[in-house]
C-alpha cells in the first residue's frame, strides 16, 4: 500500500513563504504525477501545481510566478511546493496527490495524502 504524507503547513504572514513537502513511501513501482491540491475555506479544492515524472510542470493561474513544486534528484519520492509572496486567499488545506504504479503490470492509481492546513494572515 503507498502513503502520502506531507508536513509543512502552518500559520505565515501575508507576503510570507512556506514549503510544503510530500513523501511517497510503501511499493512504489512508479511514480506518474506528483500534485497540490488546495481547499480555500467555503470552495472547491483546485489544482495548484504539478509535476509529472518527465520534470514538466504545470501551476494554476492564481499560483503562478509565486509557487515553485519540485523535487531533488536524488530522492525523487518527494515533491515539495515552495509559496512565496503568500496573499490571504492562499489559506486553505493543501493536500498532496500523486499518480503511482505499483505494479508494472498494472495502471496507475490515485492516491491522497490528509493534507496539511496553510494559514495566511495578517
Amino acid at each position: 500500500q503507498v502513503q502520502l504524507v506531507e508536513s509543512g503547513g502552518g500559520l505565515v504572514q501575508v507576503g510570507g513563504s512556506l514549503r510544503l513537502s510530500c513523501t511517497a513511501s510503501g511499493i512504489i513501482f512508479k511514480i506518474n504525477e506528483m500534485r497540490w491540491y488546495r481547499q480555500a475555506p467555503g470552495k472547491q479544492r483546485e489544482l495548484a501545481a504539478s509535476m509529472h515524472e518527465s520534470g514538466n510542470t504545470y501551476y494554476g493561474d492564481s499560483v503562478k510566478g509565486r509557487f515553485t513544486i519540485f523535487r531533488e534528484n536524488r530522492n525523487k519520492n518527494t515533491v515539495y511546493l515552495q509559496m512565496n509572496s503568500l496573499k490571504f486567499e492562499d489559506t486553505g488545506v493543501y493536500y498532496c496527490n500523486a499518480e503511482i504504479t505499483d505494479d508494472p503490470r498494472d495502471y496507475g492509481k490515485d492516491y491522497w495524502g490528509v493534507g496539511t492546513l496553510v494559514t495566511v494572515s495578517s
